[in-house]
């Protein structure tokens, strides 16, 4: 059985990860784990996938860097994918499957792992070239901070009679960060003591 698997980095890169999906059906593959997270951070649906696969299966994905961030963890990945008889098959290196049990198909592997990630301490590079001319130059404003651009209409909101809950909800900030903004405004968010009146 052919289990694909795609990953893009952040949510805003929707069309990729529909790309990768659509590319790994049209190559075979019977059942697709797909998710939207950071190659170091909780792979949920790698680990779905991994779990899945059973002797004889087939792994794919599209590119390598869509599995490991570096070699080490590539390394690992596929010394356990070997250990459970699984095979690996890269769509970046064409139809036909990587034999990762060779020591030409692992040399192939990592020295295509290693451009990645070269490559990509290489975009790290160039980011932080132009960042440090724009700072030169008084053009860099830097990242805008979300949770206090926010700040002005979570108070407003507050104000129209909104719970935090509500307010943290509706502006997609943090409850603490609402809490802030109604404190750097002087608005105090716990409501006053209700009085209740007993009868006689």
């Amino acid at each position: 059985m052919q289990i694909g698997y795609a990953r893009t980095s952040t949510e805003e890169q929707v069309a990729g990860l529909e790309a990768q999906v659509r590319d790994l059906q049209a190559a075979g593959c019977e059942e697709v784990y797909s998710e939207q997270v950071s190659a170091l951070g909780d792979r949920k649906e790698l680990e779905r996938a991994l779990g899945f696969l059973r002797k004889g299966d087939t792994l794919t994905i599209t590119k390598i860097d869509r599995l490991a961030r570096n070699t080490r963890t590539l390394g690992e990945i596929v010394d356990d994918l070997h250990l459970r008889g699984i095979g690996l098959k890269v769509l970046q290196f064409g139809k036909e499957t990587l034999d990762t049990t060779g020591a030409y198909g692992r040399l192939m592997l990592n020295m295509f792992a290693a451009f990645a990630e070269f490559e990509r301490d290489l975009m790290k590079e160039r980011q932080k070239e132009g960042i440090a001319k724009a700072k030169s130059e008084q053009k860099y404003k830097g990242r805008k901070p979300t949770a206090r651009a926010k700040a002005s209409e979570a108070v407003t909101l507050f104000q129209q009679g909104k719970t935090v809950s509500q307010v943290a909800k509706a502006v997609g900030i943090g409850r603490g960060s609402v809490y802030r903004a109604l404190e750097a405004a002087s608005i105090n968010p716990t409501p006053p003591p209700q009085v209740i009146h007993r009868r006689q």
